[in-house]
């Protein structure tokens, strides 16, 4: 049996069904599927380049499946075929499809916004003064072991965000869980679910620059693996009304991964031997203290391979009053460390996630992230129930 029909065969027995109530060019792309010849002796059928529009269930749909995959309908992002509801995510494991090379070509995504972006004037406070992103201590499996990056296909080619590994309760100390955000995952109102989602914890381990790593094999990119995403779970609202650049959808533009190791083996929490607690409903910007906001930047001056974080009392950014109150801290951090992880001391002294990247502006001397409020407990709590 191929890998391929392996793996579509798990995601049709574990693919997520979720959504809540309320809550970038490559040669990837395009249709290379085209007749040999205008001269023919017998009309042949025409091809159907189409997706199928509904998930697995079946032997019978597995075949169509793999045959989409094999006739080019992946490449396909003709929006009148993409998937897009989040009852619609299929992501089936392509082996070796994230070798070195594509790893280390692939392009940031993040949302950015204007310098005197609009706000609600009653709940933001003045931007924040720019914070020099530091450089992360390597090895990163000792000194960040939860983070990561997060590689996807999208119609601009070969993506990158960063991504956290995250405690699940329905498997303590096995969690297959990842929080990232939700841009990094489905394009929002514009289009639907991203593809070939995967996960690489420790990312570059020891920190090498990006002429350093020029011939570098997989396994020094990814040292403890790659994991692919067979459920996700996005807000409602982000599916709704999230949009590439301008901060609309910002407030709920959270998501959550479930991954299973590409070769098979143990649990991405066993492999890296440590995840983040999510503390949500964390205290406002006034009683949190600092917060802590790690990733992988990787626009200019940074090469995006290696980890930085900005660490900052944060403040209070509204760009509509009819939606939740963001976080704000100043950083330098640029495009890449979207999705990144934002962590916080709760009272314990224990350290937890309480928000992710989503937007900065175009100069790069801020970044805002989403407080976890109802709506990103029922996005976790779908996707850790439905894998229990």
């Amino acid at each position: 049996m191929s890998s391929i029909r392996r793996s579509l065969m798990a995601a049709a027995a574990a693919v997520v069904l979720v959504a809540t109530a309320s809550a970038c060019q490559s040669s990837d792309d395009g249709n290379d599927a085209k007749p040999t010849s205008a001269q023919t002796t017998a009309k042949k059928p025409k091809l159907d380049l189409s997706l199928p529009t509904s998930l697995p269930t079946s032997v019978t749909d597995l075949k169509k499946w793999e045959e989409a995959y094999k006739r080019g309908a992946w490449k396909n992002w003709d929006k009148s075929q993409w998937l897009r509801k989040a009852a619609d995510f299929v992501n089936p494991v392509i082996e070796g499809l994230w070798n070195d090379d594509r790893m280390q070509a692939a392009d940031p995504q993040d949302k950015n916004v204007p310098v005197d972006v609009p706000s609600d004037q009653g709940q933001t406070d003045r931007a924040p003064a720019p914070v020099t992103a530091r450089q992360v201590a390597t090895p990163y499996h000792q000194s960040a072991p939860d983070v990561g990056k997060l590689f996807f296909d999208s119609p601009k080619g070969s993506m990158v965000c960063s991504a956290t590994v995250v405690q699940d309760p329905a498997h303590p100390g096995k969690s297959n869980l990842v929080w990232t955000a939700g841009h990094c995952v489905h394009a929002g109102a514009d289009g639907g679910w991203y593809r070939n989602i995967a996960f690489v914890p420790a990312y570059n381990d020891t920190g090498k620059s990006a002429a350093a790593l020029k011939g570098a094999k997989r396994d020094v990119l990814a040292p403890y693996g790659v994991f692919w995403a067979d459920g996700a779970s996005t807000s409602q609202q982000w599916i709704d009304t999230g949009a590439e650049s301008g901060g609309s959808g910002s407030p709920y533009d959270f998501a959550v991964l479930h991954v299973v190791p590409e070769k098979g083996g143990r649990s991405l929490e066993e492999t890296v031997g440590s995840a983040m607690p999510v503390w949500f409903d964390a205290p406002s910007t006034a009683q949190v203290g600092s917060l802590d906001a790690w990733g992988y930047p990787a626009a200019p001056p940074y090469d995006g391979q290696r980890m930085f974080d900005c660490a900052g009392k944060p403040g209070r950014l509204s760009l509509d009053a009819r939606q939740p109150t963001e976080y704000r801290i100043g950083c330098t951090m640029t495009a890449g460390s979207s999705g990144g992880g934002w962590f916080a001391k709760r009272p314990d002294g224990s350290t937890a996630l309480v928000s992710n990247t989503s937007i900065g502006p175009v100069t790069a001397t801020w970044l805002a992230g989403p407080r976890l409020g109802a709506d990103a407990k029922k996005v976790f709590d779908a996707v850790s129930s439905k894998f229990s």
